[in-house]
C-alpha cells in the first residue's frame, strides 16, 4: 500500500545577513561584464557560436571564444526570470522558488557506495539511486532529489535510467547532473511528456531540471551546452555551476574565482536568453582549492567565506541561487571532519536567503554514499532550521504566572504548562534515540536503524502503469541509440 509523504520543512529564515556591501556587488558585476567583453567564454559549440554571432557578438571561428558585449549581457538578463516553479509528480510538493526561503536537497554524481546490508565498498548502480530516492522521499528536509549516485550499471544511458528510478520512488522534483548531450535531453524531454502528458505542462510544472557543469577556467562543455539548449527551449529549468579551484582554474583570491565562475554562468545563461527569452535558469559557484604543497583537491579549508559570495552574486543579477552545503572531504560517515566541515553551512546559507541548496547525504568529497549518513545530515538540517525560526515570546510562553506559583526551591513537574508544553519544548536529535534500557543509543545505530525502518515501511504512490510501459520504451530505444 501507497505510504504518505511527510510535508516538506523548507528552511525560512526570519533574518537575513548581508556579506556583501551594493558597491562590491557592482565591482563584481563590471568585471564579469569586462570579461565577457574583453577575454571572452570558449564554446566549443558550432549551434552556440552561430547564435551567438546571430545577435551580435565576437565570434572566433578557430578559437570558439566569444567574446559579448555588456549591451548584449545586459538586454539578455533581463528576460531572465527572478523565480521559476519546479514541478514534483505531486502538485503538493512543487517547489516555488521564492525569497527568504531555502530549499534543500541531496548531494549528486557519486560513483561508489557502502553497501547498507554488507558494509562493501562498490561501484553505485541503479538500484542505489532508486533507494535512496524512496528514503529522501521520506525527509522533510528533502525538498527535492538529485540522484546520489550514479547508475554505473546501466551505460550511457544512465541519466535516463536514474530519472525512471527516481519517478518509480519518490513523488518530488528531481535534479539531474549527469545528463549531457542532445540527443539524451531529448529523451529526457519525452520522458517528462509522457509523465505530464503533454509539452504545456511540462513548460507549466517541469518534472526535472538539470545541473550543468562550466569549465575553468571560461569555457564550456560541448554537450553540456548542446543539452541545455534543449532543455531550454522545452521550458527546464537549468542551474549552470562553476567549480574554479584556487590557485589551478582560478586566481588564488576569492574575488578573483569568483569572476571566473560568474563570467562561465552568464555566459551561459546570456546564451540560453537569447535561444529562449524567460528560459527558468538559476546561478551557481561553487569553488574549492588546490593544496600547493600536495596539489590535493581541497572543498573545506578553514576559511569558508566565499561560499556565500556567489548567493549574494546571483540575486544581484536578479537571478535564483544555487548553492552549497553539506559536502565534506572526510572519508568517514560519522568522523568530527565531517560533521564540523557541514554543520554551520545549512545555517549560513539560510542566512544568505539561498533559493535551492544541494549537499547532503555523501561523504569523501562528493563521491561516497553511506546511505545511513543522509539521516545524520537530516538532523543537522533542522539544527539549522530551528535555529533561523523566530522566538515566540508571549504570556503564555513566559510562563510568569506559573513561575509565580512555584517559586524558590519549587518544581514545575506537576504543572498543567509542564504537560502541555514538554513534549513540544525539546524536539529529541537522533543522538537522544533511546535503547531498552533507557540508555542513549550510538549515533550510527539509530541512524542505519531508521533508515531501514523507512525503506521497509514507505513506499510512495508508484508511476501509472501506461506512464511506466511509455518509460520502457523511451528507455530500450535510449539504450540501443545511444550505447
Amino acid at each position: 500500500m501507497p505510504s504518505e509523504t511527510p510535508a516538506l520543512e523548507p528552511i525560512k529564515s526570519d533574518y537575513r545577513l548581508n556579506f556583501l556591501s551594493d558597491q562590491q556587488l557592482d565591482d563584481f558585476q563590471e568585471a564579469t561584464l569586462q570579461v565577457l567583453e574583453e577575454t571572452g567564454v570558449q564554446f566549443p559549440s558550432q549551434i552556440a557560436l552561430d547564435i551567438f554571432s546571430e545577435h551580435g557578438a565576437e565570434v572566433d571561428p578557430d578559437t570558439q571564444v566569444v567574446k559579448i558585449p555588456r549591451k548584449i549581457v545586459k538586454d539578455a538578463m533581463a528576460s531572465v526570470p527572478r523565480t521559476f516553479v519546479m514541478g514534483a509528480r505531486d502538485p503538493a510538493f512543487d517547489l516555488h522558488l521564492e525569497q527568504g526561503v531555502s530549499f534543500f536537497t541531496t548531494d549528486g554524481c557519486g560513483y561508489e557506495t557502502i553497501d547498507i546490508k554488507t558494509g562493501e565498498r562498490r561501484a553505485s548502480t541503479k538500484e542505489d539511486v532508486g533507494m535512496m530516492a524512496r528514503i529522501t522521499d521520506y525527509l522533510s528536509s528533502v525538498a527535492f532529489y538529485w540522484p546520489m549516485v550514479s547508475a554505473q550499471d546501466r551505460g550511457v544511458s544512465s541519466p535516463l535510467h536514474e530519472l525512471d528510478a527516481t519517478w518509480n520512488n519518490s513523488i518530488k522534483h528531481i535534479q539531474s547532473e549527469t545528463l549531457m548531450g542532445a540527443r539524451p535531453a531529448e529523451f529526457a524531454v519525452e520522458m517528462a511528456t509522457v509523465l505530464r502528458g503533454s509539452a504545456e505542462e511540462v513548460r507549466r510544472r517541469p518534472p526535472f531540471s538539470l545541473t550543468i557543469c562550466t569549465i575553468a577556467p571560461l569555457m564550456q562543455d560541448k554537450e553540456g551546452i548542446e543539452g541545455a539548449i534543449v532543455l531550454a527551449k522545452a521550458g527546464i529549468p537549468i542551474v549552470f555551476l562553476a567549480m574554479p579551484t584556487l590557485g589551478t582554474t582560478a586566481p588564488a583570491t576569492f574575488p578573483g574565482a569568483m569572476v571566473i565562475g560568474d563570467a562561465e554562468v552568464i555566459s551561459a545563461t546570456v546564451l540560453m536568453q537569447l535561444i529562449a527569452p524567460g528560459a527558468p535558469v538559476a546561478h551557481s559557484i561553487m569553488q574549492a582549492w588546490a593544496d600547493p604543497r600536495n596539489a590535493a583537491y581541497v572543498g573545506y579549508p578553514l576559511d569558508t567565506r566565499g561560499r556565500y559570495t556567489p548567493v549574494e552574486i546571483a540575486h544581484h543579477w536578479g537571478m535564483p541561487a544555487f548553492g552549497g552545503a553539506f559536502g565534506t572531504d572526510s572519508a568517514q560517515v560519522d568522523s568530527w571532519q565531517s560533521s564540523t566541515e557541514v554543520s554551520l553551512d545549512p545555517f549560513l546559507i539560510g542566512l544568505a536567503g539561498c533559493e535551492i541548496v544541494t549537499g547532503m547525504g555523501l561523504r569523501e568529497t562528493y563521491t561516497l554514499l553511506y546511505p545511513e549518513a543522509i539521516m545524520l545530515d537530516d538532523d543537522i538540517y533542522h539544527r539549522a532550521r530551528y535555529a533561523l525560526i523566530a522566538q515566540d515570546v508571549n504570556p503564555e510562553t513566559l510562563a510568569l504566572d506559573v513561575i509565580g506559583k512555584v517559586g524558590p526551591g519549587g518544581h514545575f513537574l506537576a504543572q498543567k504548562h509542564t504537560r502541555k508544553h514538554m513534549r513540544h519544548s525539546m524536539v529529541r536529535s537522533i543522538t537522544q534515540q533511546l535503547d531498552e534500557e533507557g540508555n542513549y543509543r550510538p549515533v550510527l545505530d539509530a541512524a542505519r536503524e531508521k533508515f531501514s525502518w523507512i525503506y521497509e515501511n514507505h513506499h510512495p504512490e508508484p508511476l501509472d502503469a501506461t506512464v511506466q510501459s511509455e518509460l520502457t520504451r523511451i528507455l530500450d530505444l535510449a539504450d540501443r541509440e545511444l550505447e
